[in-house]
């Protein structure tokens, strides 16, 4: 199941590459270039961190959302298909 909201999720963003809504956000990201994805990337891992070391475990599952929303959009910027990590994790599972 993860992996296919993951993947329906990626769709998603890289569609946006090519057919931005207006109001996308993640057109947005796009058009402000890989410098701003990346910022909002290790933005994304500090509020991780500092929701895991204090707040509540709604808060923890809302920011590695974020992250690992921000780290699709950056790997779609990157052309590195999602299914490449999935390949990494489960290379090492092995």
């Amino acid at each position: 199941m993860m992996s296919d909201v993951l993947d329906t999720l990626y769709a998603t963003i890289e569609s946006r590459k090519t057919h931005a809504p207006a109001n996308s956000y993640t057109a947005q990201l796009f058009a402000a270039g890989e410098n701003e994805i990346v910022k909002k990337v290790g933005e994304e891992a500090i509020e991780v961190i500092v929701a895991a070391k204090g707040q509540t475990d709604e808060r923890v599952v809302s920011e590695v959302a974020d992250l690992l929303y921000h780290t699709l959009v950056l790997l779609a910027a990157r052309g590195i298909a999602w299914q490449a990590v999935e390949a990494e994790l489960a290379r090492r599972a092995r």
